[in-house]
């Protein structure tokens, strides 16, 4: 099978567009199941909860993300029960990403841990209710994944090797040890209540056919489905890869840098590498695919296609069916830059200034004699 995934995007126009996408995409590849992502820091809540519904509503099978970060209980008790009561029975139970201006992840004063409480909960509350499905990382968790030394690279161990990746010259890797620990806890998420794992995207296929083996290793015998990375653009692959401290085989990076002056080339190498990667998965056995579609479909199609899955090329435009892509903007931190407008119990105000270390937010309101000082997490964007 084959599933997709789709972030909430900033404006209503982006929304408009994504749910066009949305009904060209449910018939063009007819997808097992469709992801929604909940933002950082909890700044998508309601546009999430939206657009779950709209996708529900409209024939999608709905799985909604959901994350602890900047949700107290009695904001994941409405975000279910909204879910609930609106017919969605799909869940992705996730810590979350700190915010953009949060030195490190803190749990929410009243709020939850990890997703291992989330899990948790959901099957306490709901029962059966909720079909849950958890991450899995297959070289780490990004925040476990650590420099090495340049004078230790030669002693690492055949798995770390495997798995490592290569960034300006540094090399970075989840150590054995570590990599134990995040095994150990993805048990105890599927033991909890999981039915399945999402990975992380990862563009090295060896390294989710070791992970699946390592799952099974430690006793995780749930579907392990691979998240694919549809590359559409090289700054959005750079930063992603980045961001996620991901394994980029040399051969592709190389390639990349090659290309990275022709949009047209890096689609078309995108394609070839998403039907390359998703025969070689095929090949070892997967139970579907998943695909992060960054919110556009042409790349989908093409590897689709590709697959003999789809036959997409009598569509009239194909050629131009992502030229909304401009709309397609994700709606970022829910802690604010300086220049937006947010909301708080004094009132509606300015952002004029973040001291990050000290998490705080300056802001200047109206009717107010002088700006006053906000926590971080004390305040809601302004959309």
């Amino acid at each position: 099978f084959s599933s997709i995934e789709f972030f909430p995007p900033r404006t209503e126009e982006g929304v408009k567009n994504l749910h066009a996408r949305m009904a060209r995409m449910l018939v063009n590849t007819k997808p097992l199941f469709t992801d929604i992502t909940w933002g950082a820091g909890g700044s998508t809540a309601d546009r999430t909860s939206e657009i779950a519904q709209y996708m529900h509503d409209h024939g999608h099978v709905a799985n909604m993300h959901l994350t602890c970060t900047n949700m107290d209980e009695s904001k994941l008790v409405n975000a279910l029960k909204l879910a609930y009561d609106g017919g969605i029975r799909n869940i992705v139970a996730l810590r979350g990403d700190p915010a953009d201006d949060q030195v490190g992840w803190e749990a929410n004063d009243g709020g939850f841990n990890c997703a291992l409480d989330l899990v948790k909960y959901i099957r306490k509350e709901f029962g059966e209710e909720f079909g849950i499905s958890v991450a899995g990382y297959p070289e780490g968790h990004p925040e476990a994944i650590v420099s090495v030394p340049e004078d230790e690279v030669s002693q690492m161990s055949e798995a770390e090797k495997k798995r490592c990746s290569v960034r300006d010259g540094v090399t970075y890797v989840c150590k054995d040890e570590q990599y134990a620990i995040e095994m150990k806890y993805l048990k105890e998420k599927i033991d909890a209540g999981g039915d399945f794992i999402l990975t992380q995207m990862f563009f090295d296929w060896e390294v989710y056919d070791t992970f699946v083996k390592d799952c099974r290793a430690y006793g995780i015998n749930c579907p392990v489905v691979p998240g694919l990375m549809c590359i559409n653009q090289y700054p959005g692959f750079k930063k992603m890869a980045k961001f996620c401290k991901t394994r980029v085989p040399d051969w592709l990076d190389e390639k990349m840098e090659s290309l990275k002056d022709d949009p047209k080339a890096v689609k078309e190498l995108g394609t070839q590498y998403g039907i390359d990667t998703c025969k070689k998965l095929l090949e070892v056995g997967v139970p579907g695919l998943h695909f992060y579609t960054l919110n556009l479909e042409k790349v989908v199609y093409g590897i689709t296609d590709g697959l003999g899955w789809t036959d997409t090329s009598a569509l009239s435009d194909v050629t131009t069916i992502d030229a909304d892509a401009k709309s397609m903007v994700a709606v970022g931190s829910a802690w604010a830059r300086v220049g937006d407008t947010v909301k708080c119990a004094q009132g509606v105000g300015t952002v004029v200034e973040i001291r990050k270390e000290e998490g705080i937010t300056v802001v200047t309101i109206p009717g107010e004699d002088k700006p006053i000082e906000l926590k971080t997490g004390s305040y809601e964007k302004v959309l």
